[in-house]
């Protein structure tokens, strides 16, 4: 164990060194020193990260601390390219998100230390849906609702700034998805109608996923915000299909989401307006237009060429050229000064957080962790592809931010909050079984209780068999012994005494018994008793 826990210290300071070395490398060619600000700040931000290592020793032992250290370089990466933009731009954006990460590391530490067992998520099950769909509605209320960007999805809050809520609403409503296809697993396992060689849900059935494309679509429509959409439809179909097995759940949940922006692209300007700048971004009428062009497609895409293979260095590009560069597009931005080597190396972290989060759920056993921890791991790993693909025009632009990279109190902390309930469900995935727990000692007991039972029914069944020989013997006994015939006269004597026994009724002459019969049938009157002990006869014959 000591191996053990010397290795993760060894991997967490190695991790703070590569973002040390970053931040170092970034102020000395830009700034030519390095901050004095920004050296305590840091030197705070390493402390917390040092605590939280503490923490999960202490009150999670067993969870997968890789997590925490591919979380650690991907923000740390991601706010030294902030801070990059800064020296350009003339902004302190990046001193704000060394804050919020020290929030988010606050908030991920009582996490670690209150949530000993992530199974009480279940009980507040509708709970977290009703939160999750206020908080993701909320953007719609005239006050509070704000609209940046041409999308939808701000609330302000007085005195605090903006937030995203639906960077919180996806954690909740993952709850509420593991909780419901948990409990009715089963009925959304049952298949109907073959079409195709695929093998469809049942109607009544169909329920859950049109309500949640419905909701989706609702997002899109009302919010503008393609992204969002995806993500929440994608979280749940996937769930979905971790809870069934079933890959028409798949098909369907592709099918219905296609058609629906399909007709949204056709319906709705802003949504037209996207998928036209994703299909012709170089055309000059699209890189032209003042709202929804494709002009921060275009820039971004030079960037990533201008980057090459190995990048231009750490504080010898222009990644301030692209238009929110520090959210949005971060990830252009790293890829003109790290190269593609340096975004494969990023892409390889978040598969490393996505394979630790895959393994906690086929090891878990409880089924709702399981369905958590790939709900939680989907949800991310949907957020990166929505991110880069709209970045390299795989798929249209989004309003989505990179997790953990971009810039945004909301994300950061939504997003630290979900990689800790990872590490959560990997330490009870990860903790040792006691021997009372173990498979084996399950498979002796049961033996044991199999082995018992039947001995019982032999026990049983040998007993009734007993019983039935004494039954069967006692039965030819009674059967085999004569029936002796009592002649009429001892029957009438028999009568008689029993007769003379009863108490006799008050006014009724008694009356003396009969004399004894001679065997003849008549009574023998010739002898009767002599007080002196002799017996005289009448007469003879």
């Amino acid at each position: 164990m000591m191996a053990t826990r010397l290795k993760q210290f060894g991997l967490l300071l190695f991790s703070m060194l590569i973002c040390g070395v970053s931040f170092f490398q970034m102020f000395e060619r830009t700034a030519g020193g390095f901050p004095h600000s920004y050296l305590w700040m840091l030197a705070f931000v390493g402390a917390l990260f040092l605590t939280a290592w503490g923490l999960l020793l202490r009150f999670q032992p067993y969870a997968n601390q890789a997590i925490m250290c591919c979380v650690m370089v991907l923000t740390g990466t991601g706010i030294m390219m902030i801070a990059r933009i800064d020296q350009d731009l003339n902004t302190s954006v990046a001193f704000k998100q060394l804050l919020w990460l020290s929030i988010a590391l606050v908030v991920a530490d009582l996490l670690v230390i209150f949530m000993k067992d992530y199974r009480v998520l279940r009980r507040f099950s509708y709970v977290s849906m009703v939160i999750g769909l206020v908080l993701l509605l909320s953007p719609m209320l005239p006050v509070v609702g704000s609209e940046q960007y041409g999308a939808r999805i701000w609330v302000k809050i007085p005195g605090l700034g903006s937030f995203q809520p639906s960077e919180f609403a996806k954690l909740f409503l993952a709850f509420f998805f593991a909780s419901y296809l948990y409990d009715h697993r089963d009925q959304l396992a049952v298949g109907g109608k073959k079409v195709l060689g695929l093998q469809l849900p049942r109607i009544k059935d169909l329920g859950p996923i049109i309500v949640v494309w419905i909701v989706s679509m609702g997002v899109l429509v009302m919010q503008h915000d393609l992204g969002t959409s995806l993500m929440f439809f994608a979280m749940f179909v996937s769930m979905l299909y971790v809870a069934t097995g079933r890959t028409s759940w798949i098909v369907i949940g592709f099918i219905a989401f296609a058609v629906g922006a399909f007709a949204a692209a056709n319906i709705f300007s802003h949504v037209g307006a996207r998928v036209g700048a994703w299909l012709h971004p170089f055309d000059s009428t699209q890189y032209n237009k003042e709202y929804g062009g494709s002009y921060q497609l275009v820039t971004g895409i030079f960037g990533l060429a201008s980057g090459g293979l190995m990048g231009t260095g750490l504080g010898q590009g222009h990644p301030s050229l692209t238009p929110i560069a520090n959210s949005d597009y971060i990830y252009a931005a790293l890829g003109e000064e790290l190269g593609l080597t340096g975004l494969m190396a990023i892409l390889m972290l978040y598969l490393l957080i996505i394979a630790a989060g895959m393994i906690t759920a086929m090891k878990i056993k409880d089924g709702f962790g399981k369905l958590l921890a790939s709900g939680l791991v989907f949800t991310m790993a949907f957020q990166v592809f929505t991110v880069v693909g709209g970045i390299t025009l795989v798929i249209p632009l989004t309003g989505l931010t990179l997790p953990y990279m971009a810039a945004g109190g909301s994300s950061l902390i939504a997003n630290y909050m979900l990689a800790t309930l990872l590490m959560v469900i990997s330490n009870s995935a990860n903790k040792p079984e006691s021997d009372i727990d173990s498979d084996t000692f399950q498979y002796e007991a049961m033996q044991a209780l199999n082995a018992r039972k039947q001995s019982r029914a032999r026990r049983s069944v040998a007993s009734e068999q007993s019983a039935a020989q004494s039954q069967a013997v006692s039965q030819a006994a009674t059967q085999a012994v004569p029936q002796v015939a009592i002649p009429a006269t001892m029957q009438q004597s028999q009568a008689t005494e029993i007769i003379s026994t009863e108490t006799p009724v008050a006014g009724t002459p008694i009356v003396p018994p009969a004399p004894p019969s001679n065997g003849f049938g008549t009574a023998d009157m010739t002898s009767t008793p002599n007080p002196s002990g002799n017996t005289s006869e009448g007469s003879q014959a």
